[in-house]
């Protein structure tokens, strides 16, 4: 069954075909809130809030439309909102204690030092264009669709993502990291 035929069969009542759906798509969705949270834990949290925000709001989905790209699109927002939340904290806790904000918490398992030391220094929106182009062969239009922007916004990041890490990685390549 296609995306689409699953959703019309969860809004019948039958709950497998979410599952189906779920299991479809929860390791690329665990891929993408790594790459965006840098935490394995938050990155859990989130894909498992964006699949229950994804079945509460099933109704409203237009089968008409990609339910991968609507789901990632909430997966995304989701994750930026925790970005969010984590920053304020950060900050709110350096002038609590008088100190700088905190750094980034270290994912306990990085995938490698790449993907640590060079991803992180990316934007969001920059490791998410950078993700659905490089891992999942997504589109322009599919990028957009995600990001919630205009196909050609989704490339300007997709090419400031590429053109950063280009140059990171000729950085520390010359600082012999």
């Amino acid at each position: 069954m296609d995306d689409q035929e699953l959703v019309r069969e969860c809004l019948k009542g039958r709950t497998s075909a979410y599952r189906e759906l779920v299991d479809r798509y929860r390791n690329y969705a665990m891929a993408v809130a790594l790459n965006m949270l840098m935490n394995r834990q938050d990155a859990e949290d989130a894909c498992q809030e964006a699949f229950f925000k994804a079945y509460r709001n099933l109704a409203r989905f237009d089968t008409g439309q990609s339910f991968k790209s609507w789901f990632y699109a909430l997966l995304y927002r989701h994750c930026l909102d925790q970005l969010r939340k984590r920053k304020r904290f950060r900050l709110f806790l350096g002038r609590f204690r008088d100190e700088q904000p905190l750094a980034v918490e270290d994912d306990p398992t990085p995938a490698a030092p790449f993907d640590t030391a060079h991803l992180s220094r990316l934007g969001p929106k920059e490791r998410l264009a950078l993700h659905l182009w490089s891992r999942e062969g997504a589109s322009g239009a599919e990028i957009a669709s995600v990001l919630g922007c205009s196909a050609r916004t989704a490339h300007v990041h997709l090419f400031r993502a590429r053109v950063k890490l280009k140059n990171l990685i000729k950085e520390s390549r010359y600082a012999g990291v």
